[in-house]
């Protein structure tokens, strides 16, 4: 049984007592496909160093995060392009607009956002969307870009059911982690309405670990715990849970 994590930051600080333990015990746990988004240009050289690690596990994206879109993000953004031109990335991501912690940069994500579309479309390549208390700005971009060049997942997804089929008529498949385990997360009222096609798996790991690890460290191995949730959830044994979802991450990364 092969499980893909979607979304993991390995390179966290959080790990840094014990990363290769961690990494391992996940590759035993069967979680063999570790996708990990970048942030910023501080952490780039850590991802390439776990790449060169593990390179038959560990995929890297490219990008720009919202909460890093600050008064350098010009810097920023000429970073991600100059990585783009050197080498290939499963996605670029994460990207999206964020405005839980701060409203003040909003204009600024905005156009960060739709410039790393863009490119994403350029190097056709998916995108891995975050968006944190902004729904709406997000799919006014998304459905100004929309488009067959535009594919890739809306990562950590929390939103409602019709938001859910907005998200999937632009391109994107559904990233379900930890929250699906939560008493109040709700998606797990309305996702076995959903096509498990539309489906990918991810932890954001070391954050939103799943319940029975609430509140603790998140982990990739923990990615198991959530194939058994949507195997509760669909009545499908956890094996069809993950050979689909795993295709389904293959479909959009294209290995």
């Amino acid at each position: 049984m092969i499980l893909t994590d979607t979304h993991t930051h390995l390179y966290s600080e959080e790990f840094s007592e014990d990363r290769d333990k961690m990494i391992q015990n996940a590759i035993d746990s069967g979680v063999s496909r570790l996708f990990v988004p970048s942030i910023d240009s501080s952490y780039t050289q850590k991802m390439y160093a776990l790449e060169t690690q593990y390179p038959e596990n560990v995929f890297l994206m490219m990008g720009l995060h919202p909460c890093y879109v600050k008064e350098n993000y010009e810097d920023e953004l000429a970073h991600v392009i100059s990585e783009l031109t050197n080498r290939k990335f499963a996605a670029i991501g994460e990207i999206g607009i964020d405005l839980f912690w701060d409203k003040s940069f909003l204009k600024q994500q905005q156009d960060v956002f739709l410039k790393q579309i863009q490119l994403a479309k350029q190097y056709k390549l998916p995108i891995n969307i975050h968006c944190r208390e902004a729904f709406n700005e997000v799919f006014e971009i998304l459905e100004q870009e929309k488009s067959e060049e535009l594919w890739g997942i809306f990562h950590c997804f929390t939103g409602d059911f019709n938001q859910a089929q907005q998200a999937i008529s632009c391109g994107m498949k559904l990233g379900i982690g930890g929250v699906a385990t939560f008493k109040n997360g709700k998606i797990d009222q309305f996702l076995n309405e959903i096509g498990l096609k539309h489906i990918v798996l991810e932890t954001d790991a070391p954050y939103l670990a799943p319940v029975p690890y609430r509140g603790k460290r998140n982990e990739s191995s923990y990615i198991k715990v959530i194939a058994e949730k949507l195997s509760e959830i669909y009545q499908l044994p956890i094996e069809d849970i993950a050979a689909i979802t795993t295709q389904n991450s293959k479909d959009i990364f294209g290995f």
